[in-house]
């Protein structure tokens, strides 16, 4: 996946949950890279269509509030996706203060 923001990415290789807002869907899935305002996250093959919805994203010691910008098929049957960082709102920190150990 071709990096197309001024801020760089770092590596940060974590397993990882993608939870998507609508459905609560769980994706477990992998984290490759970091920056300030998103991540790199490679997602098994069969992932659902997830680019343009709201998710939280939990990697080891990170909780990321995010976008979905992008989700690109790999060669080997995984997807690339690219999140963005958002503001938690204060519905979303109370949802995940209810939830929390769920």
């Amino acid at each position: 996946m071709e990096e197309r923001r001024k801020i760089d990415r770092v590596e940060f290789p974590s397993n990882t949950v993608i939870v998507v807002c609508d459905t609560q869907e769980k994706i477990y899935c992998r984290t490759e890279n970091v920056s300030p305002l998103g991540m790199g996250i490679r997602v098994p093959a069969g992932t659902p269509e997830i680019q343009g919805m709201d998710v939280i994203v939990v990697a080891e010691t990170l909780i990321m509030y995010a976008d979905v910008l992008r989700q690109e098929k790999q060669e080997d049957g995984t997807a690339m996706v690219g999140v963005q960082a958002r503001r938690f709102t204060p519905d979303v920190l109370q949802y995940l203060f209810d939830h929390v150990g769920d």
